[in-house]
This record gives C-alpha cells, sequence and structure tokens, in this order.
C-alpha cells in the first residue's frame, strides 16, 4: 500500500533537501513541495502567514494531489509549514493509508546559515527563528522530531525509512 510522508519544520531546515532526496529512494513517488503549490495564486497573493491568505485553496489542492497519487499506488512526499491541527486534517483525510510524519529542526546557526545558502527572494532570515521556535514549542518532545544538526541527507532520510 502507498504511503503519506509529510516532511514539515522552520523554513531553511532542509524540507526540500530532504524530501527531493526521499522521493528518489522510494520505487514509485510523487513529490509534492508545497510552497509551489501555495505559490500557484498570482492575483491576490497573500503571504500564508498574514491574514486574509489563501491557504483554504492550498489544502484543497494538496488534499486533491495527494489523493489522486496515492490511489493511484505512488508514495507521496510532501513537504510543507504542517501544524498540528494540519497534521490531524490530514490525517482523518488519509486514514486508510500509512502515514509518515517527521519535523525537521537544527540549531539556529546552522538554520540561519542554510537559509543563507538560498536565492535572496526565497530567503526567510529572522522568520526562520520565528518559526523554528514555533516548532520547538508544538512538537515539543514528541517522537517525530528530528534534529538535523550534523547529520547528512542521508542519515536524516535512514531515520525517516526511506
Amino acid at each position: 500500500m502507498s504511503k503519506l510522508y509529510i516532511i514539515t519544520g522552520p523554513a531553511g531546515v532542509g524540507k526540500s533537501t530532504t524530501s527531493i532526496a526521499l522521493a528518489k529512494r522510494l520505487k514509485k513517488s510523487v513529490l509534492i513541495e508545497g510552497d509551489d503549490i501555495y505559490h500557484m495564486v498570482i492575483g491576490s497573493y497573500v503571504s500564508p502567514w498574514k491574514k486574509d491568505n489563501h491557504l483554504d485553496l492550498f489544502w484543497k489542492n494538496v488534499i486533491s494531489i495527494i489523493s489522486n497519487s496515492l490511489s493511484l499506488g505512488y508514495d507521496v512526499v510532501f513537504n510543507y509549514i504542517v501544524h498540528k491541527k494540519d497534521l490531524n486534517m490530514l490525517k482523518s483525510v488519509f486514514k486508510k493509508y500509512d502515514i509518515v510524519f517527521k519535523v525537521l529542526v537544527t540549531n539556529k546557526e546552522e538554520l540561519l546559515r542554510r537559509d543563507g545558502l538560498r536565492d535572496i527572494h526565497s530567503r526567510m532570515n529572522e522568520r526562520c527563528i520565528v518559526l523554528l521556535n514555533n516548532f520547538k514549542k508544538e512538537y515539543l518532545n514528541d517522537e517525530f522530531v528530528i534534529d538535523t544538526t550534523g547529520k547528512s541527507v542521508e542519515d536524516v532520510i535512514d531515520i525517516i525509512g526511506g
């Protein structure tokens, strides 16, 4: 049976890098970059953390793509900022599938270093630290948190189980 891998964590932690490598390791897979889906909206675009954002459309699109892919036998690797309420919704919608959920974190210095390597228009700067602190509070001591500090992408994928 197909699996749904949900990879989350603060901006700059390595969600995309890890997700791409994980999807390549899986035999039959689909990679869904949440940012790509969110940025499909051009007219009336609002950042996801601001009022009047378009997260309602985003989640409908994501659920549709995940559903279509799983139903055709693909493992799905989805990465985005996923809060507990979002996770609970995804678990409810995809309850007949195995779900692997992982929260990637690292230390502040490493997070800012990684963010600095991103394209200048994609850098989040201090917003990375805000998100890191929020994730650490929201998922404190949860078994699905992976501290990626000092770990290679392959090490992280081994922990995820791909």
